[in-house]
């Protein structure tokens, strides 16, 4: 049985391919960067997206705030969508720190219509807020689409 002379230095060290006595450790380590390599790019590619493969679908943005009686924004509140021919709400989100909502709807020609849903919301000096009005929301095409509830 034949052992090396000298250990082989560290992996990080410049030299450890020149000065390595062990033929079998030499071998291991540079078909193992030798793969990392290989495999990169593969990996990079994998990761993004193709050009004729998922492309997102278009989609219309609906974004609003919601503004308190006393005209400041309000966090919390929950928001309601629909289509103006359906009877029942399809999306509920809830405005942020900001008072702002934002909904992602299919690109194309649609009316929608938003409320906010305040019956379990109440101001922090105790009074409940009363409900408004519902806000119709023309989308024409991929656009984003501006508007502001305000409550009383």
């Amino acid at each position: 049985m034949i052992t090396p002379k000298t250990p082989c230095p560290p992996a990080w060290s410049s030299s450890s391919f020149l000065r390595c006595n062990s033929l079998f450790i030499c071998r291991a380590t540079a078909i193992a960067l030798l793969l990392c390599v290989l495999l990169l790019p593969i990996k990079l590619e994998a990761g993004s997206p193709s050009a004729e493969g998922s492309r997102e679908k278009p989609y219309s943005l609906i974004f609003g705030t919601v503004w308190g009686p006393d005209n400041r924004s309000l966090y919390g509140v929950t928001i309601k969508v629909r289509r103006a021919e359906d009877k029942k709400w399809r999306w509920e989100l809830h405005s942020d720190h900001n008072g702002e909502f934002a909904l992602r709807v299919p690109a194309g020609k649609a009316d929608y219509v938003v409320w906010a849903d305040v019956k379990r919301y109440k101001l922090l000096n105790g009074n409940h807020l009363q409900a408004t009005p519902e806000v119709r929301v023309h989308v024409e095409n991929d656009e984003r689409i501006d508007t502001g509830l305000h409550l009383k």
